[in-house]
């Protein structure tokens, strides 16, 4: 049976509730809340499976949140907070509580939903053989993307070393039913968090079809895989999952937008998103609508400003400067406009980066030439073609793409970047400085002993 959006939008808006909330006095590790689902059918099971997608679009998760963050940590004096949130603010400044409430609920959204696939994975079974390798692929899928997600925000980056010895975040690969001392686990390291982001993906991407709604699929989960491989500097492997997915979302109909501001602003996807999440009047929330908008668009007071520090970086006649706009006193950017659009996740233009950027490196041409792939880019955009290419340039290139969609601070961490304090030009933070890795939240080291926070948070 084929559900329409709203019969899924009211699927999706129970099963928030159903999984997201819990009482502020209830001191149980996140990872071990007890999940009391029925999981005793074929259906019951997949019912189950919208609620983890849920829980992944949430506002706390890929519903906006992790995007802010990363803009937030990455703002380079070329952004500005505005905004009267203290939660932003703090990742803004470099200077985050423990207590953030922000920062609390994205790790419980994210480890409650990693409790609904374990239940779902244990169970297996019980779905019906037609359609379990797919259901199967699904709930990896989510799995991997939220560990990754906590990996790159909780943990240092990957590209400081030591993954055998710095923590990222606990992992639970199993379903907790039942609350004991033995859910109590501490932090895994980066490598091992990283390790098991791979497994997941991997076998996701083997299992997934190529088409599935707006739901996972194999060109997803491979353009997913080359985020990671990209992050790891595992260059060869990244061009070609990249490569993969470009091939297979091109052959499914996917293609990059004539006109670049189309790409936004969307209430249904288009052709150039590979993975999106689906926002409209019955699952409204949208944090980066909420933060970066305008009143006369259903926002707050346009809580984000676009510096010239970063408007300036673009070639006169770029089409991309359109997103700018003078609203509420302040430049804007327009990509999060309007209101019930989907936040883009992925978009088929971040792979032809990827695919460029990783041929460049490793002095192949799969798939494209890096040359080529940049000026489809450019082209896009009414910028001319360019006759050769730096790395420099693939860098600029995919910052100026992605602006504004939380790629930029996990771009500069990976090339051991540094990042420029937003209140003092003098102070730069390096790629691996801990004021730019999230706290475990307080409330988690409460519950559970066996947690150690990141440098400089005390506890």
């Amino acid at each position: 049976m084929k559900l329409n959006n709203i019969q899924l939008s009211l699927i999706l808006s129970a099963f928030v509730s159903l999984f997201s909330c819990e009482g502020q006095l209830d001191l149980q590790p996140a990872q071990s809340v007890d999940q009391d689902i029925a999981l005793n059918s074929d259906a019951n099971i997949k019912r189950v499976l919208i609620g983890a997608y849920a829980n992944m679009r949430n506002e706390d998760f890929w519903g906006g949140r992790t995007i802010l963050y990363a803009e937030m940590l990455g703002a380079n004096n070329e952004i500005r907070w505005e905004g009267t949130f203290n939660q932003p603010r703090e990742v803004y400044n470099k200077s985050i509580f423990t207590n953030n409430t922000f920062i609390t609920n994205t790790w419980l959204t994210a480890y409650s939903a990693i409790n609904v696939v374990n239940n779902i994975l244990d169970v297996i079974d019980l779905v019906d053989e037609a359609d379990r390798d797919r259901v199967r692929g699904e709930a990896l899928f989510i799995r991997g993307a939220i560990y990754f997600e906590l990996a790159k925000l909780y943990g240092m980056p990957y590209a400081a070393g030591n993954t055998d010895t710095n923590l990222a975040v606990p992992l639970v690969l199993n379903p907790t039913r039942e609350v004991t001392s033995a859910d109590q686990v501490p932090r895994n390291t980066v490598g091992e968090v990283y390790q098991q982001v791979l497994e997941d993906l991997e076998t996701a991407e083997s299992l997934l079809p190529e088409s599935n709604g707006f739901f996972a699929r194999n060109y997803v989960a491979s353009a997913l895989l080359s985020r990671v491989y990209l992050q790891m500097q595992r260059f060869a492997d990244a061009r070609d999952a990249a490569n993969r997915s470009i091939t297979v979302a091109t052959e499914n109909g996917k293609s990059l937008i004539d006109d670049y501001m189309s790409a936004f602003n969307n209430s249904a996807d288009t052709q150039e998103d590979l993975f999106a999440i689906q926002v409209n009047p019955q699952d409204p929330d949208n944090s980066m609508h909420l933060f970066y908008s305008t009143p006369d668009f259903g926002g707050r007071d346009g809580d984000v400003t676009i510096l010239a520090n970063h408007i300036e970086q673009y070639e006169e006649g770029d089409e991309r400067l359109e997103q700018f706009v003078e609203r509420a006193g302040e430049i804007r950017t327009d990509k999060w406009r309007d209101q019930f659009r989907n936040v883009k996740v992925i978009r088929l233009a971040e792979m032809y980066l990827t695919r460029a950027e990783a041929n460049f490196r490793v002095g192949t041409s799969v798939g494209a030439t890096p040359l080529e792939d940049i000026n489809r880019i450019r082209n896009r955009v009414n910028l001319p073609a360019k006759s050769s290419i730096s790395l420099e340039e693939i860098l600029l290139e995919r910052k100026l793409e992605l602006a504004h969609e939380g790629h930029f601070i996990h771009d500069t961490k990976r090339t051991r970047g540094e990042i420029q304090d937003n209140n003092n030009e003098e102070l730069q933070y390096g790629f691996d400085d801990p004021r730019m890795v999230l706290p475990v939240p307080q409330r988690e080291m409460d519950a559970n002993p066996e947690l150690v926070q990141n440098p400089g948070y005390g506890g």
